[in-house]
């Protein structure tokens, strides 16, 4: 038997796929407010503890980890949900008629049954 260590730091942050960061880019470029990057976080919400947030925003906040995408694009990480979100790989999919973002999330244990919230515990 071995032990194994968990280190938060370790591993790449996020990883976004070529599909959500087309998405992204379709995004930035309709939006009317002058966003120039996609902020990705998680709040407490739903039946079994987080939620994403995603937003569209001019700049980054106070402590955000900054990871410039291709095509002028950048997804800006705020700086609390890191441990929640480190490995996180975001996708763009489509499922019949319908297409979303997916958080294929390593940390996830847990998903309420409507898919709206997660769990690390």
């Amino acid at each position: 038997m071995s032990v194994e260590s968990f280190d938060p730091t370790a591993g790449a942050l996020v990883e976004v796929t070529p599909e959500a960061l087309s998405h992204f880019k379709k995004q930035l470029a309709a939006d009317t407010a002058g966003a120039q990057a996609v902020r990705l976080s998680v709040k407490e919400s739903g039946c079994t503890g987080f939620m994403y947030v995603l937003d569209l925003v001019a700049e980054p906040a106070q402590g955000d980890e900054i990871l410039p995408l291709e095509g002028n694009v950048s997804l800006y990480v705020d700086r609390q949900s890191i441990p929640v979100v480190r490995g996180t790989k975001i996708d763009f999919v489509t499922e019949g008629v319908n297409r979303q973002l997916a958080f294929l999330n390593p940390n996830a244990r847990d998903y309420c049954g409507c898919g709206e919230s997660f769990n690390i515990g």
